[in-house]
């Protein structure tokens, strides 16, 4: 039987807020050991968490609008696509958070998951991660850098997590403070566009949230369950998730 979890942590994206500044791209590189780009990476070889996306309504001045999309894994509770497909169970979800994790260790590159997330936002290493002399001395001591050969992706934050856990059990508390596990992405928004919390808490700034009549979710029909939300007064922008077109292409334009 599977455990019921102690909390299910999820995410608010407000598009209206966002301006496409690339703050949480940068903190959740800088938090979570992400390497620096090879001269030659690209979408395909490039590895970043979080991926801010520009996206328009494919009108004409003066009727055109974009949006920024920030996209990362979409954390799904339900008939999760990339577990199902993991032949190494390198790839969980943490009974006492909800938190789709991946298991660097046991992950043989196989790249099935990549295939069957629907959007996108796995990725693998092509090289063994390197940075310029005298920036290792910068990384996070909390998170492990990847090798080679696997596949990664976004975890909110594991290392603030744990941290957060062993903050509550030496104060003698079972769970952590609300206020102790903020992911970095969240924390360094300057616009506050994204809400973090226990979605379970229906006292919870983000529990309210997600429960708004502009809230939504992308690629819904698949009925994954994601913990990952957004939301938008624009109904162009609501009607762009419900017709399951994702963002691609280099110009942000709807594909």
């Amino acid at each position: 039987m599977e455990q019921k979890n102690k909390a299910r942590y999820g995410m608010v994206v407000d598009l209206d807020r966002c301006t496409g500044c690339g703050n949480c791209m940068m903190a959740c590189a800088v938090e979570n050991n992400l390497a620096p780009a090879e001269k030659k990476a690209n979408d395909r070889t490039g590895i970043t968490w979080m991926r801010v996306y520009a996206m328009n309504n494919g009108k004409a001045f003066p009727a055109a609008e974009t949006v920024f999309v920030p996209m990362a894994c979409q954390q799904c509770d339900k008939e999760t696509p990339c577990i199902a497909v993991c032949p190494q169970n390198a790839v969980d979800r943490d009974p006492g958070s909800g938190i789709v994790g991946q298991v660097p260790q046991r992950c043989l590159g196989c790249r099935y998951c990549m295939t069957a997330c629907p959007y996108h936002a796995r990725y693998f290493n092509w090289s063994d991660p390197s940075w310029p002399a005298g920036m290792e001395k910068a990384l996070n001591p909390d998170v492990a850098p990847r090798m080679r050969g696997v596949a990664e992706k976004c975890n909110f934050c594991h290392g603030r997590w744990h941290a957060a856990r062993a903050r509550a059990a030496a104060q003698g508390r079972s769970e952590p403070d609300p206020a102790d596990y903020i992911p970095a992405c969240v924390e360094s928004c300057p616009s506050r566009a994204i809400l973090f919390g226990n979605l379970d808490d229906a006292g919870s700034e983000v529990a309210k949230a997600c429960q708004e009549g502009n809230c939504f979710r992308f690629l819904a029909r698949l009925d994954t369950e994601s913990k990952v939300y957004y939301r938008s007064a624009k109904p162009w922008v609501r009607e762009m998730a419900e017709g399951n077109r994702m963002p691609s292409g280099k110009d942000g334009n709807l594909s």
